[in-house]
């Protein structure tokens, strides 16, 4: 019973909202990837480069939203290997991902370490603060949980609802989904298919690096070797758990940051259970949903399929017409 009581206060689902949003804001950029036909597992990588660069960013220019730029820069700048390898050089996308997450891993050890040593706890950064808007703030229930946020919470309502009016709603988004179900067909219709898959892994990149700096700049204010912990991988279960739509999507993070929020909560609750087992539920929360919950579902029909331009041109190429008997 003392569990079920977890879920009747306002400061869990504080907590959940505020645990989910990293994994909306990745998941929400891998949207726009997925759709746009680049399978992109690599967002684990791009959060983790997010997270160092964030708080780098922060702790040396002593500014926190300048440590905000510096983190969608840093995480960009692995998109863009991403997709130089991935739409240029054409190399398998898994692979690419996988291949990039590990060099993240790298990156950010190294560079951490020779900037800071071993002692992290003398190296905090500015971060942000909870942002309690007037009024709405003191609504019972609702308020604490939906108008006490982080910014990057707000951020995060606002691109769920600017990328699913982009997608459904524009002639770029129905471009951008067509770039990822018919590429040949756009691309005989004078779309440069190229152009939108760099465009949208540059953009997933970006919203990866706003990920990462909820890590790091959310209240912790300080970073440690592989903070991200697989949060990439959820995200990227979510897309696949929502459908790759922006709306299921999001209430499949919520169900993630609702777990996590948990364990946290039955920590406290002095439980005669390992701790290990707490930091295991998100993830068993995420396998048990895929497993029993998630039904037939089916991606863009090109996705990880490369595009090769000319090859597309030709086969939509009509027969030079003749003229004349004998085609003469």
């Amino acid at each position: 019973m003392e569990v079920l009581k977890i879920f009747l206060t306002p400061d869990f689902w504080s907590s959940a909202i505020r645990l989910m949003t990293p994994l909306m804001l990745a998941a929400l950029g891998g949207i726009i990837c997925e759709r746009a036909g680049i399978l992109n597992m690599a967002l684990e990588g791009q959060i983790l480069m997010g997270a160092f660069f964030a708080y780098l960013g922060s702790y040396l220019t002593q500014n926190v939203w300048l440590g905000l730029v510096i983190a969608m820069i840093g995480s960009m700048s692995l998109a863009v290997i991403h997709a130089f390898m991935s739409i240029n050089v054409k190399v398998n996308q898994v692979v690419v991902a996988l291949g990039l997450n590990t060099l993240a891993i790298g990156i950010t050890s190294t560079i951490f370490r020779f900037m800071f040593g071993t002692d992290s706890q003398m190296a905090n950064c500015p971060g942000f603060k909870a942002i309690h808007i007037p009024g709405l703030s003191d609504i019972p229930f609702i308020g604490p949980v939906l108008f006490g946020q982080y910014p990057l919470t707000y951020i995060a309502l606002l691109a769920l609802f600017g990328i699913s009016w982009f997608l459904f709603h524009t002639s770029r988004g129905l471009e951008l989904r067509a770039a990822g179900e018919n590429p040949q067909a756009l691309d005989v219709a004078g779309v440069d298919v190229i152009r939108i898959r760099w465009l949208a892994v540059l953009v997933t990149g970006a919203f990866c690096g706003l990920a990462g700096a909820c890590l790091t700049l959310n209240g912790l204010n300080t970073f440690y070797d592989n903070i991200s912990s697989g949060r990439g991988y959820i995200a990227y279960a979510a897309i696949v758990f929502g459908k790759w739509n922006p709306m299921g999507t999001t209430l499949a993070t919520l169900l993630f940051g609702a777990g996590d929020a948990l364990q946290l909560r039955m920590q406290a609750m002095n439980f005669n259970i390992p701790y290990y087992f707490y930091l295991m539920m998100p993830y068993l929360i995420t396998f048990l949903a895929l497993v029993f919950f998630m039904g037939p579902s089916k991606g863009p029909a090109a996705s990880n399929v490369p595009f090769v331009k000319d090859k597309a041109r030709s086969s939509k190429r009509r027969p030079k017409q003749t003229s004349g008997i004998g085609g003469k």
